[in-house]
């Protein structure tokens, strides 16, 4: 299966691989991606490249943000961040702050699962 690229400058970009047409009647032509096992359910499968994504994204993000608005912060319940402090096998020593994720039972009175 195939799929034009989405990129709304795709068609604009000068490489080689866009131009079609005979002679005398060439146009640039926006990118068709075969859709794979690397690709399949991704992004990938629409945009040729990072500045397509990124060109569709800034003509289209507030119209995506309104699909899924967040009304509320997300937060991430923690234990206490313990600082840590370690020794390489070179003998250097170092500080870190260790931040461990709490586990969180979903299947409670309250749960979602």
């Amino acid at each position: 299966m195939y799929n034009w690229c989405h990129g709304p400058n795709c068609h604009k970009s000068h490489t080689l691989d866009r131009v079609r047409g005979g002679k005398g009647n060439k146009v640039l032509r926006t990118r068709k991606i075969r859709e794979n096992n690397w690709n399949k359910d991704t992004v990938w499968s629409h945009f040729c490249s990072q500045g397509c994504w990124t060109d569709f994204m800034n003509e289209h993000w507030s119209r995506a943000i309104a699909l899924g608005p967040r009304t509320e912060c997300l937060e991430t319940p923690i234990e206490d961040p313990k600082k840590v402090t370690r020794e390489t096998s070179y003998g250097y020593t170092y500080t870190n702050t260790e931040i461990v994720e709490k586990q969180v039972d979903n299947n409670g009175p309250n749960g979602i699962g």
